[in-house]
């Protein structure tokens, strides 16, 4: 049943509010998202939506999920938040299970976003670098990330992240990233030299289209920072938590990373960003090093919590294995049969992206006004993106409106 706050919102009158009041550093769909349930959202009129954008990997349950609101509204009646001055049980409880995710040993550091846990990876480079070169601060600070990246919007994200749409504007930028090629060992091994503190890579760059990196690439780099002595610092904050079928997905590969970064679907839809760092890695910093107030709350960490709780009762890792190659072969008959409009798939498991002729915006507008979200994906792709537990009827779902949108429209002029 709607409240009578929600039955007065309309997308007319939000979206004046925002022209009035918000800063415009979106550019935002013009339609007002207001309910939930499971795979879907409605808008302000009542228009029902599947959504395999799920707040760009996010909402890795859906909208709604019983056990995680339960959870959630239990825990938001009795603590949601004290300080890190304090030890927090929901926070003792998450950092074991990621350690036991992420092989058993080490620590893990809390924080809010994507962008703080790879924030967290960068002064770790920093801090790795001071106790190579033996306490002296400067002498041994580069870090190298590939071309093509996305590591997030804080200073030094932005300057890990070497796409000029990103960093326009903001220059200076911090100093000491260098940018190899993705997918060629041979350009990050001539980028690496004494200065250098870690390597930085993504498993699969969302942001830049969806492009994975290859087991050779990754044991390769692997190989590299041993031989080398520096950190492999790897950024799942989009791929990783389930959505390629293996909880991270550098998994596949069989390399041990020195930090794992993770965010979006973690929380379950609630804010919450993480770090695990081996054991050598947690010892670099001590305390008063590193911080945030909100990191890890007990209202945070209870959301991670049932999102994880979820993932195991509801065997979603080996649903999304599962349930993803007839998704996947669909999506490529679609290619198949498209060939004037599409170009090809990439991605594994529920990170997939549909590389698209014309500009990826106008096909993601014709798709939601035909019922099915999605997001861009770098300059040539729209990225799909459901929830975990989506079911085999809304994958075919997804598909019969692609079907249908690409064959009811032509490419747009010029």
């Amino acid at each position: 049943m709607k409240s009578a706050t929600a039955s007065k919102i309309t997308s007319e009158k939000t979206q004046a509010a925002y022209a009035s009041y918000v800063l415009s550093n979106y550019g935002n769909a013009p339609f007002t998202l207001v309910r939930g349930e499971g795979s879907n959202l409605w808008d302000a009129e009542g228009r029902r939506y599947l959504d395999f954008c799920t707040g760009i990997a996010v909402n890795a349950l859906g909208h709604g999920h019983p056990t995680w609101v339960e959870a959630v509204q239990k825990q938001a009646a009795e603590l949601v938040h004290v300080s890190n001055l304090y030890h927090v049980p929901q926070q003792a409880a998450l950092a074991e299970a990621l350690c036991a995710k992420a092989g058993g040993s080490g620590k893990v550091f809390f924080c809010n976003s994507g962008a703080e846990a790879n924030e967290t990876m960068l002064k770790l480079a920093r801090l790795y670098g001071v106790e190579k070169a033996g306490g002296e601060e400067g002498q041994i600070y580069k870090i190298v990330t590939a071309e093509n990246a996305f590591h997030g919007r804080t200073f030094g994200g932005m300057s890990a992240t070497p796409q000029a749409k990103i960093q326009k504007g903001f220059g200076p930028l911090v100093p000491g990233f260098v940018h190899a090629t993705f997918n060629d060992l041979a350009s990050f091994e001539a980028a690496v030299d004494d200065e250098t503190a870690a390597i930085m890579i993504e498993t699969i760059q969302g942001e830049g289209g969806i492009h994975s990196a290859t087991t050779a690439f990754l044991q390769g780099l692997r190989k590299l920072c041993d031989e080398r002595e520096i950190l492999l610092l790897v950024d799942e904050v989009q791929c990783g938590v389930g959505r390629t079928g293996d909880f991270f997905a550098f998994e596949a590969s069989g390399i041990q990373p020195d930090a794992i970064g993770m965010a979006k679907g973690l929380g379950g839809g609630f804010p919450i960003g993480a770090v695990w760092l081996s054991d050598f890695a947690a010892k670099l910093f001590t305390p008063g090093s590193h911080g945030t107030t909100f990191g890890g709350t007990p209202l945070a960490s209870t959301a991670a919590l049932a999102t994880l709780q979820v993932i195991e009762e509801e065997s979603l890792l080996e649903k999304v294995t599962a349930q993803s190659s007839p998704w996947h072969a669909a999506l490529e008959e679609l290619v198949t049969r498209h060939p004037d409009k599409l170009s090809g798939l990439r991605g594994r498991g529920y990170h997939v992206a549909l590389v698209v002729k014309g500009d990826p915006s106008y096909w993601m507008g014709l798709l939601r006004e035909s019922g099915l979200l999605t997001v861009r994906g770098g300059t040539d792709a729209i990225r799909l993106m459901p929830p975990l537990n989506v079911s085999p009827a809304e994958l075919d779902a997804s598909v019969g409106i692609i079907d249908l949108v690409l064959g009811m429209n032509a490419l747009p002029e010029g």
